[in-house]
């Protein structure tokens, strides 16, 4: 059984009035004067990265998938479109049949990016690919904070797993999305259960403070965690005094206990202590996590700890002080008319304070030094080089309306550790700086 087929809660019906109002008022003036029709380039891309981000991560294409399936328009979204007179009847007539019937191209999830590269390329008429502006930006905008975060702290905590536990910090919806971006991030699994049944993320957890506390005795929680989950169980021992909680533990669970977690204090010294304390009971093979509100800074400052893995919530699922990319959706192209043959011209806002776009459809390409080392995002609306024909990074998502570039999150997780194996060193270092690599127009 795939789950992802079922239909679950976590989703909804349609995605259609996950818009802007003024998408369908844009829409109405277009069907009126005849525009609607004209065949147009729409791209994504955000003008600069997060304040000290040196390379951004591509998440959540799969949900703009879906949500480019699921925008349908009901006959209960119809109504209430009518009832509160935001378009008139003709728009309405035409939304009923709305079925996205253009392209999309766009770097596939996991793929780093850099400011200017276009992420995501949306063609058809103008009317179906301005509707889906708002839905595109919100998935991609959330999804991508949070899998940069992830990556970020991936990267700081090297080969040590890190447990995604944000659940309670966000969205009950938003929960189940950043579970899925910090997967691709690099997370390996999330101890939210319904972002495990709809996308297969491995799940985890055991107990809280709350257990400990409920029983009459810390022994007496223990015990009956361990006789219930067995000896390769996580006991939680900071709710009372840690020294007195581990010694308690082994003697419970024997020195085959599988983990303890720590969630106070300073942990750089309670780690070493709680390491020192269970070899000397004999549990050398006991692992260690600690969780208390990580980030990829402290989880930096506990590279030289005896930790075995961390568990992070907060600072995750609110991208670590980013939970934007600022992402834009512009158009880019559109032809004179609406004939088909019609050709397209460039077409960009020209604005000052930073705001000024770049017209034409876009390729991209990155350009590798001869280690095979990242120098460069090129970004062009011509020809593309021969030297670079064999690094483009668009691949096509949707063909003539249909989805065609469906995948596995594991692919997904998997492409983005090649992807920022192949960055300069430098991308990893967690101190301020601009991205890592320049971004070059042909």
């Amino acid at each position: 059984m795939n789950p992802a087929d079922l239909g679950l809660p976590v989703d909804v019906p349609s995605t259609a009035l996950f818009t802007d109002h003024y998408e369908l008022t844009m829409l109405q003036a277009a069907l009126a004067n005849g525009t609607a029709g004209r065949r147009s380039v729409f791209e994504a891309f955000t003008r600069r990265l997060p304040e000290g981000r040196r390379y951004g991560v591509v998440g959540g294409t799969g949900r703009v998938l879906d949500a480019v399936e699921n925008f349908r328009f009901d006959s209960a979204v119809l109504e209430f479109l009518r009832e509160r007179a935001v378009v008139d009847m003709r728009t309405l007539d035409w939304l009923s049949s709305y079925r996205f019937s253009g392209d999309i191209w766009g770097y596939p999830e996991g793929e780093v990016y850099f400011p200017g590269s276009p992420i995501l390329r949306v063609e058809g008429s103008f009317a179906e690919c301005v509707l889906l502006e708002t839905v595109i930006l919100s998935i991609l905008n959330h999804d991508s904070a949070i899998a940069a975060a992830a990556s970020r702290m991936s990267s700081a905590a090297g080969e040590r797993p890190l447990i995604e536990m944000g659940a309670r910090r966000t969205h009950e919806l938003a929960a189940v999305a950043s579970a899925r971006a910090a997967y691709v991030g690099g997370f390996t699994s999330t101890s939210d259960l319904a972002a495990g049944f709809r996308y297969g993320i491995p799940t985890v957890g055991t107990s809280a403070h709350a257990f400990t506390l409920v029983h009459d005795s810390e022994r007496d929680a223990f015990t009956a965690q361990v006789a219930s989950l067995g000896g390769g169980t996580t006991l939680l021992v900071d709710t009372y005094d840690v020294a007195e909680a581990v010694r308690t533990a082994v003697e419970i669970a024997g020195t085959g206990l599988g983990a303890v977690r720590i969630d106070s204090g300073d942990l750089l010294l309670v780690a070493h202590r709680v390491r020192q304390q269970l070899d000397e009971l004999g549990a050398t093979g006991t692992k260690i996590v600690v969780t208390s509100d990580l980030d990829e800074y402290a989880i930096a400052s506990l590279a030289a700890a005896p930790v075995d893995a961390y568990g992070v919530g907060t600072q995750l699922v609110t991208g670590s002080g980013h939970p934007t990319c600022s992402m834009v959706y512009k158009l880019v192209a559109r032809a004179t008319s609406a004939d088909p043959k019609a050709p397209l011209l460039p077409v960009a806002k020209k604005s000052t304070g930073g705001k000024t776009s770049i017209g034409g459809r876009k390729w991209a390409a990155r350009r590798l030094d001869a280690e095979g080392v990242a120098e460069a995002e090129v970004v062009g609306t011509g020809p593309v080089p021969s030297a670079l024909a064999d690094s483009q990074l668009l691949v096509e998502l949707v063909k003539g309306g249909e989805v065609v570039a469906r995948e596995p999150l594991e692919a997904a997780r998997e492409r983005h550790r090649a992807a920022r194996a192949a960055l300069p060193l430098s991308a990893m270092q967690l101190s301020r700086g601009e991205a890592v690599i320049p971004t070059e127009y042909a």
